[in-house]
């Protein structure tokens, strides 16, 4: 129903924004990414998401189309609801999340607060061809870097790093470095924690 919403920001708060558009306040739930990305007080357009039940009708806004796609996305998976998807969103950026799903890396979508084993399952089940197929991500490319990826996390919990501690930093690094060796990951990562 309501696709955008372009106006002054009024208010900017880490999970919600007010946006004034000609004399009315859209109130709208954000994600930090949305958040971080977003001026201090010019006009803004931010994609919309207006979820409707019994109780409420709640405006999810995103800064981008690729944010509101996955957010649509991963509100069509059984056990997912709107603040699970935003708390997502929150924790992971739009890319890493495709990374995730593409790549069937169920231990980063579970470490999301309120996805367990079975929800992260059934996200990478219901959504690996779409993302596949909606953000022309290469299947093959995806396997190779995310083994490079994986040997690091293990590596470096050998050596006593805690796994979701390193996970977000090698999510970074390899990223930054899509065609870096394991070695070069495990440096990098070491630099940093």
């Amino acid at each position: 129903m309501i696709t955008q919403v372009r106006g002054r920001l009024v208010e900017k708060n880490p999970t919600e924004v007010v946006v004034d558009c000609n004399g009315v306040g859209y109130l709208l739930h954000i994600s930090l990414n949305t958040f971080s990305a977003l001026p201090a007080d010019e006009n803004v357009i931010l994609y919309t998401h207006l979820s409707i039940r019994e109780d409420a009708h709640t405006l999810f806004g995103f800064i981008n189309k690729t944010e509101r796609a996955i957010f649509k996305f991963l509100i069509s998976v059984s056990g997912v609801g709107p603040s699970i998807a935003r708390t997502m969103l929150s924790s992971m950026t739009s890319e890493e999340i495709q990374q995730a799903i593409a790549s069937e890396n169920v231990a980063l979508i579970q470490s999301v607060k309120g996805i367990g084993v079975k929800t992260a399952q059934r996200v990478i089940v219901d959504l690996k061809d779409k993302i596949l197929k909606t953000f022309d991500i290469d299947e093959v490319s995806m396997s190779t870097s995310n083994t490079n990826k994986d040997e690091a996390l293990s590596a470096l919990e050998v050596l006593g790093f805690q796994r979701k501690q390193s996970e977000k930093l090698v999510s970074i690094i390899v990223k930054e470095h899509a065609d870096a060796s394991v070695e070069k990951i495990i440096k990098l990562a070491l630099k940093s924690l």
